[in-house]
């Protein structure tokens, strides 16, 4: 990411804070928006060119997105008004400001834990990921697929940000995208995810004190997701941000195993 982008990108989650209004509504519109900054290159190029004025690119989102919502339209101002290193910055920064706005306007779900479910959901089904990733699946029917999937078993927030993000992957992997937005949603929160593997499932009294923990050490609140996997024997494996704590049995061993090799 460049220094242009950082800048660009922390004035416009700026605005969102400052924003009144912001709800699903907003989100939706502005996920809509970045999908169609996504498929017209000139219109994303339009708006991060900076041999352009400012008025000039936010006129020109104005004339795009003028039928979308007054929040909606001054976010995308914004956006517009901001120097961006790259378009595909630019419209990143679009889908990033739509998923925080989610997280606001679903304050009251556990919409990283759901995204984090339903992500494991896809790793187990390699047809359900396929049928998501291929990039010659319609962006709509792969949408109307996880609408069909969480509606009903996930709140309004996770299933808009799901069904969202799969339209438009832009090389990047299904599990990629909803683990970018599962982070997105925690920061937006002012939370770290951490993913904590276990050979046996944790109670949740047990995952609280790994959490608080965590939490202690890193000087943050954090959101703790568990897994299940029988061939780590025994013990942890905690990954949180870049960072891996590697507790167990299993990684014990084949260091072990390692050094005994010379």
């Amino acid at each position: 990411m460049g220094s242009a982008t950082t800048q660009a990108l922390a004035a416009s989650n700026a605005a969102l804070h400052a924003a009144s209004g912001v709800d699903l509504g907003v989100s939706g519109e502005l996920f809509a928006a970045g999908r169609a900054l996504a498929d017209a290159p000139q219109l994303s190029g339009a708006l991060s060119d900076q041999g352009a004025s400012v008025v000039a690119r936010q006129k020109v989102a104005e004339d795009v997105f003028g039928v979308l919502g007054a929040t909606t339209r001054a976010l995308l101002a914004t956006v517009a008004a901001e120097r961006w290193s790259t378009a595909d910055d630019l419209v990143d920064a679009v889908e990033e400001l739509a998923i925080r706005a989610a997280a606001i306007g679903g304050a009251d779900a556990d919409v990283e834990g759901e995204l984090f479910q339903f992500s494991r959901i896809v790793a187990a089904d390699p047809q359900l990921e396929l049928a998501l990733g291929s990039r010659l699946g319609d962006p709509a029917a792969k949408g109307a697929l996880v609408d069909s999937l969480l509606r009903g078993r996930a709140s309004d927030a996770t299933t808009l940000i799901a069904a969202s993000v799969v339209q438009r992957p832009r090389e990047r992997r299904v599990r990629e995208l909803l683990a970018r937005a599962e982070r997105l949603v925690a920061a937006q929160r002012g939370r770290t995810v951490a993913t904590v593997t276990s050979a046996v499932a944790l109670s949740d009294a047990q995952a609280a004190r790994i959490g608080a923990m965590l939490a202690a050490k890193y000087d943050t609140t954090v959101s703790v997701n568990t897994v299940v996997d029988p061939t780590l024997v025994g013990g942890l494996r905690v990954q949180i941000a870049d960072d891996v704590i590697d507790a167990s049995v299993a990684s014990r061993l084949a260091d072990l195993r390692q050094r005994l090799a010379g």
